[in-house]
């Protein structure tokens, strides 16, 4: 399976709305650390370690 790059997400406009909202209230310390904990919770989601890396590498570019 190779890492999916192409916009594959139901509604993506009210997914990002209801990111944001998440990060309401939030300092900038705890919205990083609310970030940090999400992309953990996805990488274990998705647990593919060759996807983990092929998505770093996408996101370092």
């Amino acid at each position: 399976m190779a890492l999916i790059l192409d916009p594959n997400i139901a509604d993506p406009d009210g997914f990002y709305d209801t990111l944001l909202a998440a990060h309401d209230g939030l300092s900038a310390a705890e919205s990083a650390d609310f970030n940090a904990r999400l992309i953990l919770i996805l990488a274990n989601h998705i647990g593919d370690r060759v996807i983990l890396t092929e998505a770093l590498l996408a996101a370092s570019d």
